[in-house]
């Protein structure tokens, strides 16, 4: 999690310090992003986007999951997508496929081993659309 990406935020956002601060004791209770924790910095982050906050791109701005099968299953997710196989958008459509196949509503909530049969499953989606 990137305290950076806060400022970025904040300076977005037209925040001056006094704002600033007010914003973050009211989510964590803690009046400098120096001294929080990775789920603090998100709750902050989320905020900062219900306000508006968008990064370069013009997109939200969402921290990848420190979870390596985590990642693996968005970046399958989005390259099926390309492929043209969700009916929905990608984060939705994967959310939806974790949930039908384990029962766990965010991916981010897998442990490795849930995770490894749906990689595989994605996996073989991509070859079979990649192959005709």
């Amino acid at each position: 999690m990137s305290i950076a990406a806060i400022h970025v935020a904040k300076a977005q956002l037209g925040l001056d310090d006094e704002t600033y601060r007010a914003l973050l004791v009211r989510i964590t209770g803690k009046a400098s992003s120096k001294d929080m924790n990775g789920r603090e910095l998100l709750a902050i982050l989320a905020e900062m986007r219900g306000l508006g906050f968008k990064d370069q791109a013009g997109k939200s701005w969402r921290a990848g999951s420190q979870k390596p099968f985590v990642r693996r299953l968005f970046a399958l997710a989005k390259s099926i997508d390309e492929l043209g196989y969700w009916r929905h958008p990608y984060k939705k459509a994967l959310q939806l496929f974790v949930a039908e196949k384990t029962g766990v509503e965010n991916p981010e909530w897998l442990t490795s081993e849930q995770a490894a049969p749906l990689i595989e499953a994605l996996k073989q989606i991509e070859r079979r659309l990649k192959c005709g």
